[in-house]
């Protein structure tokens, strides 16, 4: 129990109970509409300001068991503290369980690794502020708490939080650097595609060209938001699709058998979360991480810039963007 003193004398309850407890306003506010927070005994509203001498109460929720078990699954960890992990993700791991994939995904490992996992989300959705795709492998922040998942949740949202991609995509791109704006939407066609769809969300992918090869795009990527397979849907709309993405045109039978053994080695698509960059919500220190391109992607990359005198101009396009 704590007394109200003379310096919080008017200032609301839900903003008190989320300082003195450390966690966000959303939060407090849920505690006081269900009656878990009292004031002389009784429950409190979230807009009552304060007096001093008021004595207030909070019972914060016992968090829910989980329904899903922890797994002894290996994890990359490149950075953790009290608040939040980075973690380097390898391609063909799926993030959180879902329809065909219940177990073995990077939420179970954190689960095993993270004994303190248990009051984030009630557990359901341990921490994941932003998601990668399975066939995608790199960097991603997990919160350890709400308040943490929050306000990285509200860094992305406000574009405040760098993410940076690298992508070997089909064809070779004559611009140096673009800006790809187009709504993404469910596939009407295909349920388990995306695509661009008028109504759709508002995604800004923008890129820049590292190196050109015959047939082929070494790009780097920066995000402006983050919807659903937004890198694989934009650089396929302007005919420049990621190698390996079978999903959205980026295999191809012309490709010859010498690259072919590399990009089925990829597990998944030749994309990869290279950089990533936020304010610690805690400390309030900027941080910045990046994580160097998986084995089976660098070996790929080798193996065309060793063929570059065989390879024939692979789904050439002028890369003209929507």
């Amino acid at each position: 129990m704590w007394v109200a003193e003379r310096r919080d004398e008017g200032i609301r309850l839900d903003v008190w109970v989320s300082d003195k407890l450390g966690i966000s306003r959303t939060t407090a506010q849920k505690w006081i509409k269900s009656g878990l927070v009292l004031v002389n005994g009784v429950p409190g509203k979230a807009s009552t300001p304060l007096e001093p001498g008021l004595e207030i109460e909070a019972h914060p929720p016992k968090p829910l068991p989980s329904a899903l078990d922890p797994e002894p699954i290996p994890i990359n960890v490149v950075y953790e503290d009290e608040d939040l992990l980075v973690v380097n993700k390898p391609c063909g791991m799926v993030v959180h369980p879902g329809a065909g994939q219940p177990a073995g995904t990077l939420v179970q490992a954190l689960l095993f690794h993270c004994k303190d996992l248990s009051g984030i989300g009630g557990v359901v959705r341990p921490g994941i502020v932003h998601r990668l795709d399975k066939d995608t492998s790199g960097l991603l922040v997990v919160a350890k708490n709400d308040l943490t998942h929050e306000r990285l949740s509200s860094q992305i949202a406000e574009r405040r939080a760098r993410r940076t991609y690298r992508a070997l995509v089909l064809g070779r791109m004559t611009q140096d650097t673009g800006k790809i704006v187009a709504p993404i939407g469910r596939d009407p066609r295909n349920r388990l595609r995306m695509a661009i769809v008028p109504g759709g969300r508002d995604a800004t992918t923008l890129f820049s060209v590292r190196r050109r090869y015959a047939g082929f795009t070494d790009l780097d990527i920066t995000l402006e938001t983050g919807r659903t397979h937004q890198i694989r849907v934009h650089l396929s709309s302007i005919g420049h699709p990621v190698v390996g993405d079978s999903l959205y045109g980026g295999t191809s039978r012309r490709l010859p058998p010498s690259l072919q053994k590399y990009v089925k080695a990829l597990d998944g698509t030749a994309l990869h979360a290279a950089a990533l960059g936020f304010t610690h919500p805690g400390t309030g220190k900027k941080m910045s991480f990046t994580a160097p391109l998986p084995a089976e992607f660098q070996d790929l990359l080798d193996a065309v810039e060793i063929n570059q005198g065989k390879l024939s101009r692979i789904g050439e396009t002028t890369g003209e963007q929507p």
